[in-house]
């Protein structure tokens, strides 16, 4: 198992270049396509136009124009970084939907997304409506949101995998395998393995343990209680142990694009340190 094609959020900000670099660093270790996304946000943006103001002439070319020219920019800058890294391949594509509809559609055709954490600071628009959370419940394909806060040289050398035996803990660390593959030491946390009748075993992490070494990973399993908030502990364990990847499963599903998340999935997603790589 590898990652061949990887799609990136592009976009215009100021955490833009990280994320590109974090996504081309994994393209180069696995020889993977890249593949940057940008959206002009013009369709939304016209529909909330005229819904506010029906029957109003719009000029198009007020809108489209300044719109294009901004995702264009924001590919030109994320093609500029994965050349200068070195990036295997690399392909640009520009969209008129919102980027997490287009994100969502275009993760079919991929094996990973990288995304950038959601900046509490910024407005959200057309072009750039996507929360990680709403991308990880809607897309089918695992999701590496990069922090909006620090340098990340590498991901994946000493990752720490969240397990509590569940399907969607499963499917991350089976998702993040190639990364896992390369990791000098991986951390497995269960953190109160007994709250949850028979997920784990009479040795907490053991067989998924031995089911890594069988990938050839090593592994060091962490059991731990805790009575405080499980993705603070999680949090706090990363740094202890040095970890530059978090692998998890996403909690929550959808309802008419309201999000219920689980304590630890919204808590993660929110006071990142690291890169975490989610699925649902």
């Amino acid at each position: 198992m590898s990652y061949k094609t990887i799609l990136v959020s592009a976009e215009l900000s100021q955490h833009a270049q990280q994320i590109a670099a974090c996504a081309t660093r994994i393209a180069i270790a696995e020889q993977a396509h890249l593949v940057g996304l940008a959206s002009t946000g013009i369709n939304p943006l016209l529909y909330q136009c005229n819904a506010a103001a029906p029957g109003v002439p719009l000029r198009p070319e007020d809108i489209v124009g300044p719109l294009t020219e901004a995702a264009r920019q924001a590919l030109a800058q994320f093609t500029a970084t994965a050349t200068r890294l070195g990036a295997p391949s690399c392909e640009e594509r520009i969209t008129d939907d919102g980027m997490l509809d287009s994100l969502v559609l275009q993760s079919r055709y991929c094996d990973l997304v990288i995304v950038g954490q959601a900046d509490s600071g910024q407005q959200p628009s057309p072009a750039h409506d996507i929360l990680p959370q709403q991308l990880i419940l809607h897309c089918p394909r695992p999701v590496l949101v990069i922090p909006s806060a620090g340098q990340f040289e590498q991901i994946g050398e000493r990752p720490l995998l969240a397990w509590d035996g569940s399907m969607a803990a499963s499917r991350a660390i089976q998702a993040a395998l190639p990364l896992l593959q390369r990791a000098a030491l991986a951390t497995l946390a269960v953190f109160n393995p007994a709250q949850v009748y028979g997920a784990h075993g009479e040795l907490p992490g053991a067989d998924l343990a031995g089911y890594l070494a069988r990938h050839g990973i090593k592994v060091d399993v962490v059991v731990r209680e805790t009575n405080g908030e499980v993705g603070d502990a999680l949090l706090s364990l990363a740094a202890e142990v040095g970890a530059d990847l978090l692998v998890m499963g996403c909690y929550g599903h959808t309802r008419f694009r309201e999000l219920l998340l689980g304590g630890a999935t919204r808590s993660i997603l929110k006071s990142m340190t690291l890169p975490v790589l989610m699925t649902r």
